[in-house]
């Protein structure tokens, strides 16, 4: 039977992971599921995104889903709240944090640029990642919550509005010695070209998703005997359907997409 993986994130973000765990893992069951209706996470305090996580467990336990690996494809919400969660459920679940430790490995110039929203920017877990592997280099730091934006109307367009990413990222002031530059939010890669154009092609752009494809595989490789042979030999296969589900409306490529309400545990604790 082949495995469920489900992949979370606010918006569309977390496809560019999705992405990469397909490639990993083409004979997987997925769904994708996006709480939209509070995009975007980088606004919201730790407590609330912690409510709408626990939100996302009632719902896979009371629909009966049967996960076998839950992916956190959002910073914001890893950085925030992947203790928390895993403390509620047996589910193994993946967490998408920022890429200090290559960066810093990798950078010639002694200057990483971490992009990322302003919760993730401003979480403790970053903090650490800077101190336990940014050590040997300067990690500059910029938060955008439009950058999201921008990435969701690239995604629905299929174009990337170069003025207002040009705009955006000259407001942040990136410094010129930078030459790695991580993408520290799943919704980014998908402005990658944009990016580039940016910056002449100059740094290198960063960002989790082979990584997160590769421990999803490490996963299920300790959790199903057998299934490591057979994941690789079906590298090359074709991708199942995936299961959208969504907290608000959204237009996904003529894909349907189930409107799901999370819900919230506080109001369960008052009743």
């Amino acid at each position: 039977m082949s495995p469920h993986i489900m992949v979370f994130d606010s918006g569309i973000g977390g496809t560019t992971v999705l992405k990469h765990i397909q490639q990993y893992i083409p004979d997987g069951r997925y769904s994708y599921f996006m709480d939209n209706a509070y995009l975007p996470y980088g606004k919201l305090s730790q407590q609330t995104i912690i409510q709408r996580l626990t939100g996302l467990l009632i719902f896979i336990e009371t629909q009966q889903l049967h996960v076998d690996v839950l992916v956190i494809a959002c910073n914001t919400a890893s950085t925030s709240a992947l203790s928390a969660l895993r403390e509620l459920t047996t589910i193994p679940i993946v967490g998408v944090v920022p890429a200090i430790k290559p960066a810093a490995l990798l950078s010639k110039s002694q200057h990483v640029a971490l992009l990322a929203t302003p919760a993730t920017v401003k979480s403790s877990y970053t903090q650490q990642l800077i101190s336990q592997y940014g050590q040997a280099v300067t990690v500059h730091l910029y938060a955008s919550v439009e950058l999201v934006t921008l990435a969701e109307q690239t995604y629905q367009s299929k174009k990337i509005i170069q003025d207002k990413l040009v705009a955006e990222l000259d407001s942040l002031v990136i410094d010129n010695r930078v030459d790695v530059v991580v993408l520290g939010c799943t919704h980014f890669p998908i402005l990658a070209k944009g990016l580039n154009e940016y910056f002449n092609s100059a740094v290198l752009l960063l960002d989790s998703g082979v990584a997160i494809a590769k421990r999803v595989c490490a996963i299920l490789t300790e959790h199903n005997t057998g299934w490591s042979n057979k994941l690789d030999a079906n590298c090359k296969g074709e991708k199942k359907p995936l299961h959208y589900y969504a907290t608000a409306s959204i237009y996904i490529d003529e894909q349907p997409v189930e409107l799901v309400t999370l819900i919230d545990p506080t109001q369960n604790e008052k009743s």
